[in-house]
């Protein structure tokens, strides 16, 4: 068994509030003088407990992902673990040097030069100068800001700014890293980077990641600890406390809905968005044919919702309305979900997702945008029939899963009646040419030779 790299036994943490700034200044003086006269001391301030008991541990070489709401306690946990907070009660063990990259505004000093904040974070990072002497050019060139290395941090953007802190902390030599929401803020070039730097870094360190983005945690975290109001509301494989996590965020706020006045309507469109692949033809006589079976719908699987309709089939078919229980990628299906109304509905909104083993969305869609403007209601005990035309997506060897679902409302806002987890699964079969996570069809593919060894810009 692995050793243990975090330990968390017990822990709590109370915060003091005080109504007025007075209150606090009489906390501090007048306990102190009625200990003098033995009277009854008041307490000025109320007790706000921002963790409640919570324990963990975190096996070295894991990497475990933090979830939860805002105010579930996520960023006073972080500090806890990385000794910048004392926790009220309880113990916490960490083996190792920990680099924390938390919310923006944190570790480093806004009237220094970048330079000067290298050596000073580094030092409290535990390296000597002459480590940061030499990883100095390393750090500059990861963070890739040019000449404000000279200047201020208080002159940085938030994108800078977490530029520099990440380098510091990727040559820091950290055995444990505790990654925040500060991740999220800045281009798509520099967040490849970090995630490069971080599928290395998990090969032989521990790592804390703490996100409100699921699909993030699903792709990097082996195991999931979700806080709500300050406590471990669950605890385990990525997969399972994600899901759950994102059931209870569907019931926020649905108390709140007011009743909407539009409905809707099923539209079917003839046209056909997406083209074969001119390939489609040699693909699917070759051994890269994308076989893929389909299992039965299964209606008891895990669900949730309100309650006022239910998904009660779902299915791939034919052109002909021929159910299927074998498919190609690449070749046009079509996806039916029928749901029946309990209550009356004005805007239901019906979709599906597909996912691959480790949970992470491939690909979805629901009718929201197409009905908006041609309502219809559907009125109890009516059933619902939604179509999705489309060609299968070409998919790598595995096991997928499809969850469907019926809600209400719109896009941003709307209550869950009946999500349906795992109602399809299927696996494809054959290798296949796909090197990312779906295929994308090509119209066309060319090759040219010419005598000009020139190089030209394309036209």
């Amino acid at each position: 068994m692995s050793e243990t790299a975090i330990s968390l036994q017990n822990i709590s943490k109370c915060y003091q509030i005080y109504e007025r700034p007075q209150d606090r200044l009489k906390q501090s003086i007048i306990p102190r003088l009625r200990r003098w006269v033995r009277a009854k001391s008041r307490q000025y301030y109320r007790e706000f407990w921002a963790l409640k008991g919570v324990s963990f541990e975190v096996k070295k070489g894991e990497t475990v992902g933090i979830v939860g709401r805002n105010g579930s306690g996520k960023s006073t946990l972080l500090q806890i673990l990385c000794g910048t907070l004392t926790p009220t009660a309880g113990e916490v063990n960490v083996v190792g040097r920990v680099g924390a990259l938390l919310e923006l505004g944190s570790g480093f000093n806004p009237e220094f030069t970048g330079r000067e904040n290298i050596y000073m974070s580094s030092a409290i990072l535990g390296l000597s100068r002459e480590q940061v002497e030499e990883r100095f050019q390393d750090i500059v060139a990861f963070a890739d800001i040019g000449d404000f290395i000279e200047q201020p941090i208080k002159t940085y953007s938030s994108g800078m700014y977490v530029r520099l802190a990440f380098s510091v902390i990727a040559h820091a030599d950290a055995d444990i890293l505790v990654i925040d929401e500060a991740l999220s803020v800045g281009d798509v070039f520099f967040g490849q980077k970090c995630m490069r730097f971080l599928r290395d870094f998990m090969q032989r360190g521990t790592v804390i990641f703490v996100s409100h983005d699921t699909a993030a945690v699903l792709n990097l975290c082996d195991r999931v600890i979700w806080l709500r109001d300050g406590e471990i509301a669950g605890e385990g494989p990525s997969k399972e406390v994600t899901a759950l996590y994102l059931e209870d965020l569907y019931y926020e706020g649905h108390a709140e809905l007011s009743p909407v006045s539009e409905t809707l309507s099923i539209v079917e469109s003839d046209t056909d968005f997406t083209p074969r692949d001119m390939r489609q033809d040699l693909i699917n006589t070759s051994q890269y044919r994308n076989d893929i079976e389909i299992f039965d719908f299964s209606k008891n699987s895990r669900a949730f919702g309100v309650g006022q309709a239910t998904v009660v089939d779902a299915g791939f078919f034919d052109a002909d309305s021929n159910p299927l229980s074998w498919i190609i990628g690449g070749e046009k299906v079509r996806l039916t979900i029928k749901c029946r109304a309990l209550a009356k509905l004005t805007m239901p909104i019906v979709g599906f997702e597909v996912y691959d083993r480790l949970g992470q969305t491939i690909f979805g869609d629901n009718t929201y945008l197409t009905t908006r403007f041609q309502p219809v209601s559907v009125s109890p005990d009516h059933f619902l029939v939604v179509h999705f035309d489309f060609r299968m997506p070409i998919m790598r060897e595995g096991d997928y899963t499809m969850s469907v679902a019926i809600a209400e409302g719109t896009q941003q806002e709307h209550v869950q009646h009946h999500w349906l987890y795992e109602a399809l699964a299927f696996h494809v079969h054959a290798k296949t040419i796909c090197v990312g996570l779906i295929g994308v069809a090509m119209q066309n593919i060319e090759m040219n030779t010419a005598f000009d060894t020139k190089v030209r810009r394309l036209q």
